[in-house]
């Protein structure tokens, strides 16, 4: 992967928002200021999520007063997510930053997210070290950010914040649908894209209330699930169905194998006794769960041929032919 310049000439911002017509205003002049002082060639991309309110009027008199601002209206509320993969579709930045538009998340970080960035990292998480959330939100997605990092080895503080700095290429290898946003350096970590992370200032609510309620930790749960068998499963999943198959089958046939024994050696009927079904059971499972295994890899070959499974970082130019007869120059 390329490693961007220490500091980027073209920066693209993405905001998705949702009923965040009081905050945009505010959180367009902070962007400004910060970017005053930077030299960026600023783009700030601002994804209304199926506002009720009066949410697109405001975004539409920003990208009139000012150039940089423009705006993607969705016909209805598709989700986080979703907002962030159509403006990622529409940037131009050669660094990607996305924030939340609640004025929580401090304009003030980004260019601290890009010096780092700018060290080689493919990806940069900001981290609230003090949250201005309450305890039960503060709490599960501490215990979330733990089980992110054991199942994934990507151990961050804070991979729900949404401030995050990316390079190009990161968001462009990235397939981003469902709720992944937040795991968007998981994912691109399995590409080879190095994550990182830096403290940055979380500021208490201003309008409005938290679109996410409690059903969000379960969701995020499986979620976590879903990336962990990509990441560590998804052009093989065959290791991971014929794995859990094999492991079946040959439970059931310890099983079958003992009662078929009990019965030779005349133990008495062996068809009214449970082990027998469970036995059944787990072999008929396992055959199950290898053919599974076999058709996710006949999906998977399929869709391979489409997207490679791999990054490629740089390609050196091939040495220009030598004339027939002539000697290669040295190295």
């Amino acid at each position: 992967m390329a490693t961007p310049a220490a500091t980027p000439t073209t920066v693209t911002i993405v905001i998705p928002v949702l009923n965040e017509a009081e905050s945009l205003p505010q959180l367009a002049e902070e962007i400004k200021e910060v970017a005053s002082g930077q030299g960026w060639d600023l783009e700030v991309i601002l994804v209304d999520d199926g506002s009720t309110d009066a949410t697109w009027e405001v975004i539409g008199r920003l990208s009139h007063q000012d150039a940089r601002f423009s705006g993607i209206r969705f016909r209805r509320n598709f989700g986080k997510a979703a907002g962030l993969a159509a403006g990622f579709a529409r940037a131009r930045g050669e660094v990607v930053v996305t924030m939340d538009g609640d004025l929580q998340d401090d304009p003030r970080e980004v260019p601290k997210l890009l010096a780092l960035l700018g060290e080689g990292y493919g990806t940069v998480s900001g981290w609230k070290r003090t949250r201005r959330d309450p305890w039960h939100k503060v709490w599960p997605s501490r215990i979330f950010n733990l089980m992110v990092g054991w199942l994934t080895g990507v151990k961050l503080h804070d991979v729900n914040c949404g401030l995050k700095a990316y390079q190009r290429e990161a968001v462009e290898e990235v397939a981003l649908y469902g709720e992944l946003h937040r795991f968007i350096p998981v994912l691109a970590h399995a590409k080879g894209f190095r994550p990182g992370e830096v403290e940055v200032n979380h500021r208490p609510r201003a309008h409005g209330r938290s679109k996410f309620g409690a059903t969000r930790f379960l969701r995020g749960l499986l979620d976590l699930l879903t990336v962990k068998f990509l990441t560590g499963y998804g052009t093989r999943p065959l290791h991971l169905f014929g794995g859990l198959g094999l492991l079946s089958f040959g439970v059931g046939m310890v099983g079958v194998i003992y009662l078929a024994v009990l019965w030779l050696m005349g133990h008495g009927p062996i068809g009214t006794r449970p082990l027998l079904s469970y036995s059944v059971m787990a072999v008929l499972l396992g055959g199950q769960l290898l053919a599974l295994g076999f058709i996710g890899e006949l999906l998977t070959a399929y869709h391979i041929r489409r997207d490679p499974p791999y990054s490629i970082s740089e390609v050196a130019p091939r040495r220009a032919a030598t004339p027939t007869g002539g000697s290669l120059p040295p190295v």
